[in-house]
Parts: C-alpha cells; sequence; structure tokens
C-alpha cells in the first residue's frame, strides 16, 4: 500500500514514504480491473505497473427459506384469493423483517400514506390486502434478481462453463434463450469434463451450413450471439494475468487497457492481464452522466420534499469518490451541479471549462447548498474538476440573488458576518497527501465509546478545504477550515452516496460506513434533541445505485432508496443468503476472511445509521451457530472465525442486538476456544 503513505499527492518527492519505502525497486501491481481510480493513484505515488485481475463470477439472490415460503404462499394466494392465506402471509412478513420494507398501508382513496399494523389482516377488504400483495411481490422480485459476486476469482484461472454462463446471465440480463445459451457454451471444454466429438462438430458444421441457406437471420448477425461469444473468448484469456505477472517480472511490457466492469463498461475492459487506465479528467460530466445527475438530483429534492412537508434541504452533503466518478463517467459531480443549480460548459473540442449557474427562472426552485465530501483519491485525481468546482461556489455565493433561494449565498452571509475566512468553501477532504477517515480503523480495534465519537472523528480527519483559492506556503492544496465544515454539518439535511457496481456494496467493505456513514452520524451530532423521543433528528441517507436503471416501479426515475431499506436488501441478497455464503466459504481461508469483514462492516453501519435486529439474529445463525459453517469457517482461518463471533458479542454488548442469553453464552464458549486455538498455535 505504498501508494496510500504520506507524500505528494500527485508525484513523489525525496519526503514522499513511497519514494523512500520503493527506492529504485520495480513496483508490479496486481489490481482489480474494475478499481482505476485507486490505481491511478498507484502508479502517480508509488511507480505501479498495474496487472490487472478479473471480478469474480457473478450470481443471482434468488429466494431461500421463508423468502420462498413467502412466494409460494403469495401465489397460493393469487390462484384461489384465499383469505385464509391472510395472516400467515403476513406472519411470515413480520417474521422475515418485510414489513418494515412494504408496509401494509391503509389506503384512503389514491392516498397510501397510513401505516397500518394489522392483528387481524384477515378482515382487511380485498382491495387493501391485494394492492400490498402487489407491492409485496415486486419487492419479492427486486431481491431475487439482485446480483452479487459469487465467491473469489483466482489469478489467471480460467472461468468454467458454470461461471461463464453467469457472467452472460449478468450482462445480458437474462435476454438470452437456453437455446442461444447452449450454442453459445457447447464447445466450451473444461478440464477433460467434455471430450471434442468431431462427428457432432462435422453434423453442427452441416446443419448450420444448411440453415444460412433457409434462413436470413443468420445466427452470427444476431448482435448478442455475437458480443457474448466475444465475452466468452475474453474471459477464457484470464490466463493472461498470470503471463502478464511473469512477463512484468522478466522487465517486459505490459499493453494498456481502459479499467471498468463488465456489465457497466462492456467487453472493452477485457481481457484482463493489462496496464490498466482510466480516463479523461477534463470531460466530466459525460453527456450521459449529466442527464442521470439531473434526474438522481431532482428526485432526491423530491423525496424530500415529500419527507418534510414541502421544505426543500439548505444543505445536502454530497459524496465524491474517485472510483464512481471514474465508472459513471462524472455522475456524482452531475448531482452536485444539479443540485446548486448549474451546468457544465464546454469548448470547441468538447472540454468542459466552466460550471455555469442555472438562472433562477429556468431553475424555478431554491439552489442546495453543498458539503461535498471528497475522498482523497477524487481530490488528488480530479485537481481539475475540483478548481472548477471551487469557482462556481465562489460565483454562486456572490450571486445578486435573495438568500431565500439561493442557500449557498445565505450560509456564506452568515459565515461572513461571522468574520469566517473563505465562506464560500465546500470541498473537504483529509489532510493533504492522506488518506482515510479513521473510523474503519476505530471500529475495527473496537476503541470507541459511542456513535457520537465516530462522527466526530470523520470530522476531524475532513476539516481540510480544497480549490484553487486554497493552498499553504509548502505548495500544498488544503487548508483546515473548521468553522465553515461546522455550518455545512449544521445546516445539512440529506446524504447523497453512489454506489457504482453490482461488486461492492454498502455491506461489502469498510469505506462506506466509515466515510458517509459516519458523516451522517457527524451531522446527526449538530441536530436539536426532540423532547418526545430524546433523541437528535436523523439525517436522512440517500443511495443511488449507479448500475440500476429506471423502472416502472420507481415512476421511471433514477431510483433512489434510503439508506435503510439498501441495507435490508443487500443482507438480504448476500451475507445472508445461503448461495452467497456458501460461495464465499468454499474459497478457504480468503472466504473467511470476507465474511468477518462483513461482519465488522455490520457493527459499523448498525453504529452509524442503524442493522435490523433480525440481520443480526440470521448473521449469528448463518455463520456462528450452524455447526458445519461454524467448523468450515473456525478450519480455514482462526483469525477470521474470532472475528465474527467477536462482533456479534461486540453488537450485544452496545445495544445494537437483541437476543436471549442462551444465544450469548453459546457465542462466549465459541469466542473462547477459537481463542485457545489461536494460542495453541501461536
Amino acid at each position: 500500500m505504498f501508494h496510500l503513505q504520506p507524500g505528494q499527492p500527485l508525484g513523489n518527492d525525496r519526503q514522499s514514504w513511497g519514494d523512500e519505502l520503493l527506492g529504485s525497486i520495480p513496483n508490479v501491481y496486481v489490481y482489480a480491473a474494475n478499481n482505476p481510480s485507486e490505481s491511478i493513484l498507484a502508479k502517480r505515488r508509488a511507480y505501479g505497473t498495474l496487472v490487472s485481475y478479473n471480478v469474480p463470477p457473478y450470481g443471482r439472490a434468488g429466494l431461500y427459506l421463508e423468502l420462498a415460503s413467502l412466494k409460494d404462499l403469495i401465489g397460493e394466494y393469487r390462484i384461489g384469493a384465499s383469505s385464509d392465506l391472510k395472516q400467515p402471509i403476513w406472519s411470515t412478513c413480520q417474521r422475515c423483517g418485510i414489513d418494515t420494507d412494504v408496509p401494509l398501508l391503509l389506503v384512503e382513496g389514491d392516498d397510501e400514506s397510513k401505516v397500518i399494523e394489522p392483528e387481524l389482516p384477515e378482515s382487511l377488504s380485498p382491495d387493501i390486502f391485494d394492492r400490498w400483495i402487489k407491492r409485496l411481490a415486486d419487492y419479492l422480485e427486486v431481491l431475487q434478481e439482485r446480483l452479487f459476486s459469487s465467491g473469489l476469482h483466482v489469478l489467471g484461472d480460467k472461468p468454467s462453463v458454470d461461471d461463464l454462463r453467469s457472467f452472460l446471465s449478468a450482462y445480458f440480463d437474462d435476454k438470452l434463450t437456453e437455446e442461444e445459451y447452449e450454442k453459445i457454451l457447447k464447445y466450451e471444454q473444461r478440464d477433460g469434463d467434455r471430450e471434442w466429438n468431431l462427428l457432432d462438430l462435422l453434423a453442427d458444421f452441416v446443419k448450420n451450413f444448411v440453415s444460412h441457406f433457409d434462413n436470413q437471420e443468420e445466427e452470427d448477425n444476431n448482435d448478442s450471439i455475437a458480443t457474448a461469444r466475444d465475452i466468452v473468448s475474453l474471459l477464457n484469456r484470464n490466463t493472461e494475468e498470470l503471463d502478464g505477472v511473469l512477463n512484468l517480472l522478466d522487465g517486459g511490457y505490459i499493453p494498456p487497457a481502459p479499467g471498468g466492469d463488465l456489465l457497466r463498461d462492456g467487453a472493452s475492459v477485457l481481457p484482463t492481464g493489462r496496464n490498466i487506465h482510466a480516463l479523461d479528467p477534463y470531460r466530466m460530466p459525460a453527456e450521459g452522466a449529466w442527464i442521470r445527475g439531473q434526474s438522481i438530483a431532482e428526485e432526491t429534492i423530491r423525496q424530500h420534499l415529500a419527507d418534510n412537508d414541502g421544505a426543500y434541504p439548505e444543505t445536502i452533503a454530497c459524496t465524491l469518490w474517485g472510483l464512481d466518478t471514474i465508472k459513471t463517467r462524472g455522475e456524482s459531480i452531475a448531482i452536485v451541479l444539479a443540485l446548486v443549480g448549474a451546468k457544465p460548459v464546454k469548448e470547441g473540442t468538447g472540454r468542459i471549462v466552466r460550471y455555469d449557474l442555472i438562472p433562477l427562472e429556468e431553475l424555478n426552485r431554491p439552489r442546495i447548498d453543498i458539503l461535498a465530501s471528497l475522498s482523497g483519491i477524487f481530490r488528488d485525481s480530479f485537481a481539475n474538476v475540483v478548481d472548477l468546482l471551487d469557482d462556481m461556489f465562489e460565483r454562486c455565493a456572490i450571486a445578486n440573488e435573495p438568500v431565500e433561494m439561493n442557500f449557498v449565498k445565505k450560509h456564506a452571509l452568515a459565515l461572513s458576518n461571522d468574520g469566517v475566512e473563505r465562506p464560500a468553501a465546500r470541498l473537504f477532504s483529509n489532510p493533504p497527501g492522506d488518506y482515510g477517515s479513521m473510523v474503519n480503523e476505530v471500529v475495527g480495534s473496537g476503541d470507541w465509546d459511542d456513535a457520537e465519537s465516530l462522527g466526530e472523528t470523520w470530522k476531524g480527519r475532513n476539516v481540510f478545504s480544497y480549490g484553487r483559492n486554497e493552498g499553504s506556503a509548502e505548495g500544498k492544496s488544503g487548508t483546515a477550515r473548521p468553522d465553515v465544515l461546522e455550518k455545512l454539518l449544521t445546516t445539512t439535511d440529506r446524504i447523497v452516496q453512489e454506489i457504482d457496481s453490482v461488486e461492492y456494496g454498502l455491506t461489502d467493505i469498510q469505506e462506506y460506513y466509515a466515510n458517509t456513514g459516519a458523516l451522517k452520524k457527524a451531522a446527526e451530532n449538530r441536530k436539536p434533541i426532540d423532547n418526545a423521543t430524546n433523541k437528535r433528528k436523523a439525517v436522512a441517507l440517500s443511495v443511488v445505485e449507479a448500475f440500476s436503471s429506471p423502472s416502472e416501479s420507481d415512476g421511471n426515475a433514477v431510483p433512489v432508496r434510503n439508506v435503510e431499506d439498501v441495507l435490508r436488501l443487500e443482507y438480504r441478497s448476500k451475507f445472508l443468503n445461503p448461495k452467497w455464503r456458501d460461495a464465499m466459504i468454499n474459497q478457504g481461508s480468503g472466504g473467511a476472511y470476507e465474511v468477518s469483514q462483513r461482519m465488522t462492516a455490520m457493527v459499523g453501519w448498525a453504529a452509524t445509521a442503524s442493522v435490523d435486529n433480525f440481520v443480526f439474529d440470521e448473521a449469528a445463525e448463518r455463520y456462528a451457530l450452524d455447526e458445519d459453517v461454524a467448523k468450515k469457517l473456525q478450519k480455514a482461518n482462526p483469525e477470521a472465525f474470532k472475528n465474527i463471533v467477536r462482533r456479534l458479542l461486540e453488537a450485544s454488548g452496545r445495544g445494537m442486538w437483541e437476543t436471549d442469553d442462551d444465544t450469548l453464552n453459546k457465542l462466549r464458549e465459541m469466542y473462547s476456544d477459537v481463542d485457545d486455538t489461536i494460542e495453541q498455535v501461536r
């Protein structure tokens, strides 16, 4: 991790740790093809020559255990519409926790707003119950079709026929027929499982030759099938990953290729085993990203108005990360511009040179103020975008507009009246040359007092303002501006976070809760306490899955969901899913480590947002209380299993999870046993 050590952001000097640690040693860096963002940093700050590797095959979540039973009950109800099934369906929903995601609503005309929890659902009218059944079935369909990474990728391994099928199924969204899959994959020979049959090959050749004259739509003219065959051919070149490493160690040349993932960027990111690069930072947001960003911004505002009796948010905190910026071509930048009411301006070559304010009469709503939370990688990789945004905020703060229609100006004036310098600063990140909020380190160590302290850890690490108007005597960009950050946190009413791909969601890595979750907590720390609940007002966190498409169920808008809904959706489709669990456990020590990391992230989310009790219940059941699974995990990686049990006990001790004494005693005994085992090995 030389590229994350202290030093200059865009190139090393003699004081940079990367330069000191590496010296003249070549840095061969094997890197995930779907992470071009951090890989750029490895080149700039650690002299890395990259060899990319592929992502694991995709799996579909499907339905399992009581979720599968629930679908069957719905099917039976729809066939017979028997009122006898109303109570079993409702009871199953309550046991699964789905009544939270799809509450039973009392319909008053067209207003589906009043939530009820009937003790006797069979007493409800068929119209009310049937509407709810439709929403419930739609939710199960979404859950069933969710994609996840199945297991781990092995460097240089060719995918199996099943793996190839899973890649194609995810890419084409099951638009190909079974017959077409058979044609595409028929002659994929794998490890002696299939032997070549020359007579079969000859028969197929004759059949296809004859059909060429009978059918004007020759198979290879089918774009989807041709694309699928290209993808299969390129995936079979995974072996070039190891070839690339050996070639590089021998001083050879590694050909370049764009970084990205198959589902978003198509076959251009294949084959792997390449020296990956990103995109032109002077063309962001791209046209498609600008269109989607505007849609996301308007949907976010619409949801906020609906949740807050028509009141506009004064400040929305937006996370700008390098990875999602590259993979979406600047969608998160477009969201920021659209919320403020600005647009990109291009020069003749197509490069973006300025972000101009849209006139208020055209915008037709107030300008929303922004707290832009920059990852260290975004800050360093897209300095031109940072400067353009900074310039836009400066102009917005002095625009000749009423403050009730320009919240940037409203807050900047208040800060200026208090004598605060640079009141229009809106772009905040870690100290110059440094990376990360440190919240994940604190959660990982278990050495933290309460959730509020995690928010303050985030604030202390993100107090530095960036832009063309910032700098220091040492020439490094970035100035600590705690007063401005404090004002923005105090006025933050909502947060927006994009997820760029299906491979890594909120629950898969530590960075989401450590940055966005902790930002949410930092903003909530500054909200007044509600006398009725004795709690501070919650700050909503809107999550945008950038890989998703508009759907009818979302009113043909880009889906923008609350973090609590996305967490439940992710946990059900992945971490609590036996299919995901078994695929990961089959990867041995590495798989056990991944399970362990997600258990730590669960505690992080429980601290900074919320995790439902049923999630901890089922996690304990799947990974600790299942004797067979526990044995496999402990054998594969005792330290990882110890952490799994430790996090469950920690969740109970911190009041995040309510469970019975018998369960806790079993977990304590497990923890003691695995601890003894590890000590004996040492």
